[in-house]
């Protein structure tokens, strides 16, 4: 299908080994180790044949789908979405998908970018207007890592040179802190534009194994699937506790991300009801 990639499917080990726990405390990063443990035990999937797209979609084909149906996103009815202030989240008067920042600000030049501001039920709208879907939680990880564990797209080796996230542009961040100060730097200059970059642009470096782009990093993207445990005896951060069985996984990190949120094992929530923000898009799939 054009635009779209096919993967067979298969059995796979979903999730993270537990020495990726352990590599996690050791690499002294921001995050609690139990921030983490919803990855663990992997567990065996076994999607179908499906096809996905081999990029998010874009503002430019968001755009037509607004022209040929007249749809309004969650976003512009509310006339709110969330961006990331100088200091922390906050809703943002005007944010949507054609004002990335909010009042006064605009999509041009930015055709070519994936689209953000994007709710669950945006999502799905525009794929059941193309005759598609959102992919499964498993669907999208066995896209981005293929059937053997990879920690990124491209193996288990950091380069931050394949793929658009915090560390591209502001080098090794090893503290919430730094951070801050990289992206208190960006807001000062440009407010709060999100950093995308166009789909593809770290194609011939950091494309998974079925030839799928952007999988690490540049927006966070929707899935169909149900925020869930792998094992229930697990025990998580609480805030992941309270978001099982009504949010949405939403997986990749995006630019905003260290190494570490933007593993193809990385799980992340999202709430179905409204919430988008200037980090989050999505990408369709089909089944075979």
């Amino acid at each position: 299908m054009r635009g779209m990639q096919l993967v067979h499917g298969g059995p796979f080990r979903q999730g993270s080994p537990a020495w990726v726990l352990d590599w996690l405390d050791a690499e002294g990063q921001a995050f609690p180790r139990t921030w983490f443990t919803d990855e663990t035990p992997q567990r065996e999937a076994s999607p179908g044949p499906y096809w996905i797209d081999r990029y998010p979609v874009t503002v430019a084909q968001f755009r037509r789908f607004v022209e040929a149906t007249g749809y309004r996103t969650v976003a512009e009815r509310r006339y709110t979405s969330v961006i990331y202030g100088d200091e922390y989240w906050e809703e943002r008067d005007g944010a949507c998908w054609h004002r990335p920042g909010g009042y006064g600000s605009s999509v041009d030049g930015y055709d070519d970018h994936p689209v953000v501001h994007i709710a669950y039920a945006d999502a799905n709208a525009y794929a059941a207007w193309r005759g598609k879907r959102l992919p499964t939680e498993s669907e999208w990880e066995l896209a981005a890592r293929g059937p053997t564990f990879r920690m990124w797209p491209w193996g288990n080796a950091w380069d931050s040179r394949n793929a658009n996230t915090a560390e591209y542009y502001a080098g090794a961040l090893g503290s919430l802190e730094s951070w801050r100060k990289w992206w208190r730097s960006i807001y000062a200059d440009q407010g709060p534009m999100p950093q995308t970059t166009p789909v593809g642009a770290f194609s011939e470096r950091g494309d998974s194994v079925f030839g799928c782009a952007d999988m690490c990093g540049n927006v966070y993207e929707w899935t169909s699937t149900v925020a869930y445990l792998y094992d229930e005896s697990v025990r998580c951060d609480p805030t992941i506790h309270m978001v099982m069985g009504r949010y949405r996984v939403v997986r990749g990190g995006s630019w905003m991300n260290f190494r570490y949120q933007t593993r193809c094992a990385e799980r992340l929530y999202g709430d179905p009801t409204g919430w988008s923000n200037f980090a989050l898009g999505f990408r369709c799939a089909v089944s075979a």
